[in-house]
C-alpha cells in the first residue's frame, strides 16, 4: 500500500500541523534524557536523498532516522548514477528495489519530489525542491514560534527579502496563514512573485519601516546562486541599505528568524544574528525534533490510531 507523503505544506490541514507539533513536544522531551535514542521506528529503512547542497536538512533528517532506530541510507549527488547521466525516475526505481520506507528527497528543479513520489510505494519527504517548497522548514519554524513566542493565532510574521528565489518563503507563508498568523512580505518588487498576493494571500510593501507592525521578523537569504547574470537587484551593497534587517531596524520585542545559511552584511547584521534574543539557533535545534515528528507520523500514522497511540506511549514510558 503507497504511504502518505509530504510534498508541500498544504499536503497537511490545521489538526495535522496540531499534531506533529504535539509529537515534535514528546520528542523533545527524549532529548532531555541521557539514552536519546527510541525504538519506534526499528525495522523500517529511510533513505535520504540529496542531491542538491545541504548541512542543516541533510544532517537533521539522518539524526532524527536514527534516534527513532531506523536504518537509514544517505545518497549524495555527487559520486551517485545520476552524475553518469541516470534518470531521477531510474534511480528511485532501483532504489525501490531494496524496499525503503521513506524518502527524503532534495533536488534543484521544482517538482521532482512529486515525479519521485509517482515511482515508490514509500512515502516521500520533500527536503526542498528548487525555489518550490519545504514544508519540514515551515513546520519547525512554526514550531519555534509556538514554543519560544507564543500562540501563532492572530501574530503578524513579515517575511523580509528574496520571496521570489525561496522555498522556505513558500511553505513558510502557507504554513502560518494556516495557523492562524497574519503574514506579510516586505522585500523589493523584483524579488517578489506577481501572484503573491492572490495565491498565497500575504500583503506586500516594499518598505522595510513596515516590518514594525510585525511580531516575528523573518529574513530570507539572498540566493544569488539561482538570479544568474545580473541578479536582481542593483547591488548587494544597495540591497544592504534598504532592505537589510539590523537592530536599528526594529522595535523592542521583536523576534528574528532565518533559516541559513546567512549572508551576514547582507540581508542580516552580524549583531542581530548573534544576539541571543534571535531565534535562529533554536530553528536549527528544533529541526531534529520535529522531523522526528514528521517521519514518526508518516510512518506510524496518526496519533489516534491504536499502534500510534501505543508507540508514542512507549516514548514516553521509556
Amino acid at each position: 500500500m503507497k504511504r502518505r507523503s509530504l510534498i508541500a505544506i498544504t499536503d497537511l490541514d490545521r489538526a495535522d500541523v496540531a499534531r506533529i507539533l504535539r509529537t515534535a513536544n514528546r520528542f523533545s522531551e527524549v532529548m532531555g534524557r541521557d539514552i536519546k535514542k527510541v525504538p519506534t521506528l526499528r525495522g523500517r529503512t529511510v533513505v535520504n536523498l540529496f542531491l542538491e547542497a545541504s548541512t542543516r536538512t541533510s544532517t537533521s533528517f539522518e539524526l532524527a532516522a536514527k534516534r527513532l532506530s531506523a536504518d537509514v541510507v544517505s545518497i549524495k549527488g555527487s559520486g551517485s548514477s545520476l552524475e553518469k547521466g541516470e534518470s531521477l525516475k531510474d534511480t528511485v526505481l532501483t532504489l525501490e528495489a531494496y524496499g525503503p520506507d521513506v524518502f527524503v528527497m532534495r533536488h534543484p528543479h521544482v517538482g521532482a519530489c512529486r515525479i519521485a513520489a509517482k515511482h515508490t510505494q514509500a512515502a516521500v519527504v520533500n527536503a526542498g525542491d528548487g525555489k518550490g517548497e519545504h514544508p519540514t522548514q515551515a513546520l519547525l519554524d512554526l514550531y519555534t514560534v509556538e514554543r519560544e513566542v507564543g500562540p501563532i493565532d492572530g501574530l503578524h510574521v513579515a517575511f523580509v527579502g528574496d520571496v521570489l528565489h525561496s522555498r522556505v518563503a513558500r511553505s513558510g507563508i502557507a504554513g502560518f496563514r494556516m495557523m492562524g498568523a497574519d503574514v506579510s512580505v516586505v522585500a523589493p518588487p523584483t524579488l517578489v512573485p506577481r501572484d503573491l498576493e492572490d495565491a498565497l494571500g500575504a500583503s506586500v510593501s516594499a518598505d522595510i519601516r513596515d516590518i514594525a507592525d510585525a511580531d516575528v521578523v523573518y529574513v530570507l537569504r539572498m540566493q544569488m546562486e539561482r538570479m544568474g547574470r545580473g541578479g536582481h537587484v542593483p547591488s548587494l551593497r544597495e540591497y544592504a541599505a534598504r532592505f537589510g534587517v539590523s537592530h536599528e531596524r526594529l522595535r523592542p520585542g521583536q523576534r528574528v528568524m532565518h533559516a541559513g545559511p546567512m549572508n551576514r552584511g547582507v540581508e542580516i547584521t552580524s549583531a542581530l544574528a548573534d544576539d541571543p534574543q534571535a531565534l535562529i539557533e533554536r530553528q536549527a535545534a528544533n529541526g531534529l525534533v520535529v522531523r522526528m515528528a514528521v517521519l514518526y507520523d508518516l510512518l506510524a500514522g496518526p496519533e489516534d490510531a491504536p499502534a500510534a497511540r501505543e508507540a508514542l506511549a512507549s516514548v514516553t514510558a521509556a
